[in-house]
């Protein structure tokens, strides 16, 4: 398989990699030219030693004979070695340490914070469009998704069947994250509506038969193991009156997809809107990740009259609303939302997405081919180049 060169830098000195399964941390380290002591904690006979005795880290770090990079992989299987990473990063002895994990969930609860300051906090997404360059196609992307383990597999589709499953049996159920891994399923389903939608937890909870509070929590399972992320509601200086409620998506249009169930009530058309505004959510997460912009934020905007944008970006010197069509054809009403827009913010750009192959400008709206949009996303350079 041929490799992918990710747009991911990894910041000076020490850091988390987070990411969910199969994004490509394992093989991104690997790439790494310098001399590495890597502490494995997928593999059982590793876990058993150093879950036993945490302190054998210290015991290996001493016996390197100069700084090196000292990876511990999947971290959150021991949290109780932050504790021996945080007094070695105390000692000051130059070593570099690559913690990585897919679930931030047991490390919240267990002194994460202790090397706050100390760690910078990265994130490891699915394949941008840019990435893949001519590998990219639009139509894959949107039907198995865009994570590298399953794009890169043999067998694309039965890979994205069973990747949730992976989750549910070691993360899900080994670790004891739920106490009904049935209804969690179940829940997994019944979320897969809201996906690009208002999140509305009540509905969630009616539809699973379970309380409000378990499907909140759950909910924040899914964002502990980064499968599914929120985005709220752009409200500053708000002109009108906005919903409160925020939006729903999963990380990657695949695993969407792969959790939603299909019948002949379901038309084709609503499912593929949604995971191309997903698709294009997820995009615009790794450009703002790595584009290292931690003051911008995700948004989107939506008032109580039912008038929408898909996404706002906001930032120090960033103020950027997109609309998303899954049409070939722009029509001047689609551009409507994006003209109030405007008129309650003139400095902002607006732009329209959808899936047709020319540029045009409607009523001073820039209106793009999504998937060239996409192919031109790069990290630290501008949205609309």
């Amino acid at each position: 398989m041929t490799t992918v060169t990710r747009f991911y830098q990894p910041p000076e000195g020490s850091y988390f990699l987070f990411g969910p399964r199969g994004t490509g941390k394992s093989t991104w380290l690997k790439q790494l030219s310098c001399e590495t002591l890597r502490v494995d904690l997928l593999n059982r006979e590793t876990f058993r030693l150093y879950a036993a005795h945490p302190e054998r880290l210290r015991d290996r770090v001493a016996a390197l004979p100069a700084p090196t990079h000292i990876i511990l992989d999947e971290v959150q299987k021991i949290p109780e070695l932050l504790d021996v990473v945080h007094q070695l990063m105390e000692e000051k002895q130059n070593h570099t340490f690559i913690l990585t994990g897919s679930s931030a969930r047991k490390l919240k609860r267990s002194g994460v914070d202790l090397l706050a300051g100390r760690a910078a906090l990265t994130t490891l997404h699915p394949f941008m469009a840019a990435e893949l360059g001519d590998r990219f196609d639009m139509e894959t992307a949107l039907e198995t998704g865009l994570v590298p383990v399953i794009h890169s597999a043999a067998a694309p589709r039965a890979a994205r069947s069973a990747y949730l499953g992976l989750y549910l049996e070691q993360e899900v159920k080994a670790e004891a994250l739920v106490r009904d891994v049935g209804a969690f399923s179940r829940f997994l389903e019944a979320i897969s509506f809201s996906h690009a939608s208002m999140l509305n937890i009540t509905g969630v909870a009616r539809e699973c038969q379970v309380n409000r509070n378990t499907v909140q929590g759950y909910v924040e399972v899914l964002e502990d193991l980064l499968l599914g992320f929120r985005v709220s509601v752009f409200t500053r200086r708000a002109k009108r009156h906005l919903v409160e409620h925020p939006k729903f998506y999963f990380f990657d249009a695949g695993v969407f997809r792969s959790v939603r169930p299909r019948g002949p009530l379901d038309a084709p058309e609503e499912m593929a809107g949604t995971a191309l505004e997903g698709l294009v959510a997820q995009h615009l997460r790794a450009w703002i990740a790595y584009s290292n912009r931690n003051d911008i934020r995700l948004h989107y905007w939506r008032t109580k009259s039912g008038v929408e944008v898909d996404f706002v970006l906001y930032g120090e010197d960033t103020l950027c609303a997109i609309e998303v069509k899954n049409a070939r054809h722009v029509f001047r009403a689609d551009v409507k939302p994006l003209r109030a827009f405007r008129e309650d913010y003139p400095q902002s750009t607006v732009c329209l997405l959808y899936r047709g192959h020319e540029r045009l400008m409607i009523d001073g709206v820039l209106c793009i081919p999504c998937e060239e949009f996409l192919r031109q996303l790069i990290p630290g350079k501008g949205l609309l180049s």
